[in-house]
């Protein structure tokens, strides 16, 4: 059990992060590869000021970090185990999902 304050502050940070969908395809976007804003704003379809600000708040949660490269800055994860965290984390979410071991699951949407 965690009881730590320090422990459950980075799994707070973490869980922030995780709530908007947008943050979360640039943690996997960045999971396969490091990218430059630009690149990252295509791939993801989205504006570069959009992306700008979720890159601010995930380099604010400690899970990304801009690299300069020369006159440009790419971003990566902060950790390489973040990727493997957002693996397990991802596969752990769709065992669950297919899971249905409550009766009242799609009546009650609580499972």
């Amino acid at each position: 059990m965690l009881t730590l304050a320090a422990d459950i502050e980075v799994l707070a940070r973490f869980g922030r992060a995780l709530a908007d969908p947008i943050r979360c395809r640039i943690l996997l976007a960045l999971r396969e590869a490091s990218a430059h804003p630009a690149d990252l704003a295509d791939t993801l379809e989205i504006s570069r000021t959009r992306l700008s600000n979720h890159l601010a708040c995930l380099r604010d949660c400690g899970l990304v970090v801009a690299v300069p490269v020369g006159r440009r800055t790419r971003y990566e994860l902060a950790d390489e185990r973040l990727g493997h965290a957002l693996d397990d984390l991802r596969t752990a979410v769709v065992a669950v999902a297919a899971d249905k071991t409550c009766a009242d699951a799609d009546e009650k949407g609580c499972c």
